[in-house]
C-alpha cells in the first residue's frame, strides 16, 4: 500500500504506472474510509491470524488470496473524469480477460450505491465494475489527489471472499456475489497468465514508452500503512 501511495505522488509529475502484484501472506484490506472498528471483529481476525491493512483508496473490505491486484497511477488529465477513467481502466482489464476466454460487462449503476457498512467489496457490484453471469469478477476503487489518481482493483482467480462474512460483527450483510476465473473457465488460472494478459492489453490500449521497474524503488522510508493505528483508526 505504501508503494501504491508513492506512485500516486509520483504521478503528479506526469508519469503513469501499472503495477500488478499478489499478497503473501493473504490479507484483509479495508477501504480508506471504512469503519473497520465498527464493522469487523478485530479479536476474531487476530485469533485467525489474518493480516490486515487499510488501503489508500476507498471502497469496502477485500480478502486478498488467490487473486491479482492491479494498481494504476496516472495524472488525472491522462484518463479524464472519474467515470471516464474508471471505464478506461476497466476496458484494459476486460480486454485481458477476453484474451483468456472470459467475456465481462460493466455493471450498471445500482438504484442505491451501497454504503461502507453494506458488506464486503464483493457483496455487490457498483457501476462500472466488471461482472459475469456468475457474479462480480473485478472489484475496484479509486482515489484522486493533487491532480493524480490511483485505482486499485482485484481480479479473483478463485473465490474465497465469503471468509469476510465470518469476520464481520453482527449481521454479515449480503452474501458475496463474487465470481472467479476458475468458476467461469472451469480450470485453474495462474497469476502469471492474468498478469501477462493485462500487460499486453495495457500496451495495446495505452501508447507510449513502457519501461519495467522494481516496485521497491518507490517504497518510502517512512509510511503509515504498517501501523495498527492507521489500519484500525476508525
Amino acid at each position: 500500500m505504501a508503494i501504491d501511495a508513492a506512485l500516486l505522488t509520483a504521478a503528479r509529475n506526469g508519469r503513469a504506472f501499472l503495477r500488478l502484484y499478489r499478497w503473501s501472506p493473504p490479507c484483509l484490506s479495508f477501504g480508506r474510509n471504512e469503519a473497520a472498528l465498527r464493522r469487523y471483529d478485530r479479536a476474531a481476525i487476530e485469533r485467525r491470524g489474518c493480516d490486515t491493512v487499510r488501503r489508500p483508496t476507498g471502497g469496502r473490505a477485500v480478502w486478498h488470496e488467490h487473486e491479482l491486484t492491479y494498481a494504476v497511477a496516472a495524472p488525472v488529465d491522462h484518463l479524464g473524469a472519474l467515470r471516464e477513467a474508471y471505464a478506461t481502466i476497466h476496458a484494459v482489464i476486460a480486454d485481458a480477460l477476453a484474451h483468456l476466454g472470459v467475456e465481462t460487462r460493466p455493471a450498471g449503476a445500482p438504484a442505491r450505491v451501497p454504503g461502507l457498512g453494506a458488506g464486503a467489496c464483493f457483496s455487490t457490484p457498483v457501476g462500472g465494475e466488471l461482472v459475469v453471469p456468475q457474479g462480480k469478477l473485478v472489484g475496484s476503487a479509486q482515489r484522486r489527489e493533487g491532480g493524480a489518481l490511483l485505482q486499485h482493483g482485484s481480479v479473483l482467480l478463485t473465490n474465497t471472499q465469503n471468509l469476510v462474512a465470518h469476520l464481520t460483527r453482527g449481521p454479515p450483510g449480503p452474501a458475496a456475489q463474487a465470481a472467479s476465473l476458475a468458476d467461469v473457465l472451469g480450470r485453474s488460472v495462474t497469476f502469471d497468465e492474468v498478469a501477462d494478459a493485462v500487460v499486453a492489453a495495457a500496451r495495446a490500449r495505452w501508447s507510449g514508452s513502457w519501461t519495467e521497474e522494481e516496485s521497491s524503488t518507490y517504497l518510502p522510508e517512512t509510511h503509515t500503512f504498517g501501523h495498527t493505528a492507521w489500519t484500525w483508526r476508525r
